[in-house]
């Protein structure tokens, strides 16, 4: 079994190069974002990662944008169709994909993931769908109902959106749902959420000890759950990012931390956490 840690494009300016260059500095396995969407500058993005050699994971976003901008589910699937079309030529390992909107009621979002699940059966490719804010994933019970009515719906469950949208560290008082979790999780995206927002300043401060280790006792649990389902890769995305997450100072909007450190920091302790994890299996 082994950890595969991507490098975030969101995280770092969408900068392909500076990405690989860490990669090929060992702190991270592989690349996860989105593809361009103009098909000569997609071509050259695929070109540099087959180059590359690295593992790459394809981030799909529908409405518009990280933030849904329209609520046509008619147009949420035609920008999946063709976004997840155009992702197949970068060969990925898999989709992951925020997609759909917080608005619709639950027969609406069953519909259209269901629809999203078999068009991706057709093109032959795994797709994840991110537990954030502003889709039909953005709380634990609407997550709960989703994967009861769809039986292979998977997750990249990132965690943070739930604590900063509940307000509170809400996976400690679900158990079951966290079980549940387990066993449909596929990727992880690795940023710590609180009460008050989706992101800690600094996940090394003191201040948020707690919520840190409660999400990697989250984790661990998913982790478990991958590795009795016999899974042999298990993925994870260190995911600090800039766009209002990173806090700043008034006035002066001096960032509260440096993104960069803040990323290859919890690479670097979730791997060695993965490594200790392991060997303590065997």
């Amino acid at each position: 079994m082994r950890l595969l840690l991507l490098r975030s494009l969101w995280t770092n300016g969408f900068d392909l190069e500076a990405a690989l260059s860490d990669c090929r500095s060992g702190a991270f396995d592989g690349v996860e974002g989105p593809l361009p969407e103009e098909a000569e500058s997609r071509a050259v993005f695929v070109d540099r990662l087959r180059t590359a050699g690295v593992p790459f994971v394809a981030e799909i976003t529908t409405g518009g944008g990280y933030v849904p901008q329209h609520r046509s589910q008619e147009r949420h699937l035609d920008e999946f169709k063709r976004k997840a079309e155009a992702a197949t030529e970068a060969a990925p390992l898999f989709l992951t994909v925020l997609a759909g909107c917080d608005a619709w009621p639950i027969g609406q979002s069953i519909g259209f993931y269901g629809t999203a699940l078999e068009f991706a059966a057709e093109l032959g490719v795994s797709v994840s769908f991110e537990t954030h804010r502003s889709r039909p994933t953005f709380t634990p019970w609407a997550t709960r109902e989703l994967l009861e009515q769809l039986p292979t719906l998977r997750l990249t469950c990132d965690f943070s959106h739930w604590c900063c949208v509940t307000e509170r560290l809400v996976l400690d008082e679900e158990p079951e749902l966290l079980a549940l979790l387990a066993q449909r999780v596929h990727h992880i995206h690795a940023r710590i959420g609180y009460d008050q927002g989706p992101q800690v300043p600094h996940p090394a401060a003191p201040e948020h000890a707690a919520a840190l280790a409660a999400h990697e006792r989250w984790w661990d649990q998913l982790w478990a759950g991958q590795t009795e389902a016999g899974e042999t890769l298990i993925t994870m995305t260190p995911e600090f990012g800039p766009d209002g997450y990173l806090q700043s100072a008034p006035f002066t909007q001096k960032p509260a931390a440096d993104l960069n450190e803040i990323n290859h920091w919890m690479a670097a302790r979730q791997r060695e956490r993965f490594s200790k994890r392991t060997e303590a299996v065997v």
